[in-house]
């Protein structure tokens, strides 16, 4: 993948791959998803919001396993770009749905 963009406007910096943080931020990932899903029902909102810091956890463990951490200028937007630029095309279009969904909700909030 070519990351160079992000390198080079500094919205990524190369670090060694940690298992124990990619572990980590899958962990609690899977955590997220299961709280978005056990109150969809309650508060759908939320459940999206959850949902989404579930996204960017995941997120981050990819960018931890390709040997990259997001800096902390604009990170989720980076964290995004990041996983479209890696992602296979299903998964990108997926993504970005959700992320026009995610501003969307956050407008009316």
């Amino acid at each position: 993948m070519n990351y160079e963009r992000l390198l080079k406007d500094q919205l990524i910096k190369k670090q060694n791959p940690d298992l124990a943080q990619i572990r980590s931020q899958l962990k609690r990932a899977r955590k997220d998803l299961s709280t978005a899903e056990a109150v969809i029902n309650i508060d759908l909102t939320w459940s999206f919001t959850i949902a989404y810091h579930a996204i960017m956890r995941a997120g981050r463990a990819l960018m931890f396993s390709q040997g990259y951490l997001p800096t902390t200028k604009n990170s989720h937007k980076t964290i995004i770009e990041f996983m479209r630029l890696t992602l296979e095309e299903e998964s990108q279009s997926l993504l970005l749905r959700f992320n026009r969904m995610r501003r969307k909700r956050h407008d009316f909030i």
